[in-house]
């Protein structure tokens, strides 16, 4: 078996099977393959494309280059939730501890945030004292005594993917479904949960841009997690304008508090619950998603959740009094209105722009080694399909600096559309894929 054959083989539009594709990905991570015949065979990919089972195999053999956390000394069904990436994207803050606080364990590894979309530690790092850098002992402890835990990606989780996605994002190979989907799916197979519910966005802000190749993505994800033994589901919703009205880092703790206590925007409660739904599902915990739905409402009511989540940040060192008094979470010192420069309705947001304008702020990274300020952020006041009249409020910065903070506000002028019609509202939630199944909302 040589690498010559192999790229001649996908060339020629050939499958490969199992072991050519492990002998790829483990010639690679092992420096056996040089780079220059990685992306002759990539390119080879995305002109010819892989079968499911060829990208099922590319995926495990990817999760399989490294570290595998196992979980197996957690009691229950272990559950997980993964976001393709957005702009005010906090759900995992909530419905965490929604989903701990009904007995159902949740051991997730989480990544930092890059570029317009932000990161699940940035954010809990906002709790003065807060550690992701648990040992993998503390971290199942922490499970198995409050159902909850979340850490940081491994550095030897999925290297091969790593290696692989840096040489895609110079050699123009980055835009197949297959290499995305196995790029993703790596990393959450070597987390070891045993259910995965995925949330892929749609939209400005979202890395897929238009529905179909959303769609195309969740349903070969869920084939992938399918085929790997877990229990799988992908919900498909909207990033057209950025979720909840909060974006930034502590700015999105606030709302996660809010939202805990039952004072949250609807579009951030609706998607969290949904999610959470499936999670609850795919644990076996419910019959039915009514049922967990139901469930999981009462949990806000009762302020289980909120508690939760109060157990969860002191379990790794945080401040847990900051839940409870969210005030203290420190803000921006300069606070300054973006005023709408017309009258009329909000027919579009450029929700990739309100994320690049949070991250020139300083809450987001240019490179993964940027320091960010958690204090920065950006709040929404008009949503799409608000009427706005002229010198009105479009959205309140929070800096630190005022050149980031007339650079931003250029970002926020430049990423609002208002006309004299009113537009069509998106859907908070386009449709759930199963492995069976495509239901349209």
């Amino acid at each position: 078996m040589n690498m010559y054959d192999l790229i001649n083989k996908k060339k020629n539009k050939e499958e490969l099977s199992k072991e050519e594709i492990n002998y790829i990905i483990e010639g690679y991570t092992k420096d056996e393959i040089p780079d220059y015949q990685m992306s002759a065979f990539l390119m080879a990919v995305c002109l010819n494309k892989m079968t499911q089972e060829e990208t099922a195999n590319f995926t495990l053999a990817m999760a399989s280059s490294g570290d595998i956390l196992d979980l197996s000394a957690i009691k229950g069904v272990k559950v997980d939730k993964h976001s393709t990436g957005g702009v005010g994207d906090k759900t995992s803050l909530i419905l965490s501890p929604m989903v701990a606080s009904l007995g159902v364990p949740v051991a997730k590894m989480s990544g930092r945030g890059l570029g317009h979309t932000g990161g699940t530690i940035d954010k809990l790092e906002s709790f003065p004292g807060f550690s992701t850098s648990l040992t993998t002992e503390q971290f199942i402890k922490n499970v198995n005594d409050i159902k909850l835990a979340i850490v940081g990606q491994t550095a030897n989780l999925a290297p091969a993917d790593k290696k692989i996605y840096a040489l895609r994002d110079v050699t123009a190979t980055v835009d197949n479904i297959s290499l995305i989907a196995s790029s993703i799916m790596s990393k959450k197979l070597a987390s070891g949960s045993d259910v995965i519910v995925l949330d892929v966005k749609t939209g400005s802000g979202a890395f897929m841009k238009n529905y179909e190749d959303s769609l195309a993505l969740a349903k070969e994800m869920v084939q992938i997690g399918t085929l790997a033994g877990k229990t799988t589901y992908a919900v498909i919703t909207d990033m057209n304008q950025p979720l909840g009205r909060a974006v930034g880092n502590a700015i999105e703790v606030k709302e996660v508090i809010e939202t805990l206590s039952g004072k949250g925007p609807e579009d951030l409660l609706e998607v969290s619950l949904n999610l959470a739904s499936y999670m609850l599902l795919g644990s076996g915990k419910v019959i039915t998603v009514k049922e967990a739905r139901q469930l999981l409402e009462k949990t806000i009511e009762n302020k289980t959740a909120l508690d939760k989540f109060a157990k969860f940040i002191a379990s790794q060192g945080g401040d847990s009094e900051f839940v409870y008094h969210p005030e203290l979470l420190k803000m921006g010192s300069i606070c300054y209105d973006v005023k709408s420069p017309g009258d009329g309705y909000v027919q579009k947001i450029r929700t990739d722009e309100i994320g690049m304008a949070s991250s020139l702020l300083g809450g987001g990274r240019v490179t993964k080694d940027s320091k960010i300020d958690l204090s920065v952020g950006i709040y929404i006041h008009k949503k799409l399909g608000d009427k706005v009249s002229k010198n009105e409020p479009l959205a309140t910065i929070y800096a630190n600096d005022d050149k980031k903070r007339k650079e931003a506000k250029k970002r926020i002028i430049n990423a609002y559309s208002i006309g004299r019609d009113k537009p069509l509202i998106p859907p908070y939630i386009y449709s759930i894929v199963t492995k069976d199944k495509v239901v349209h909302l």
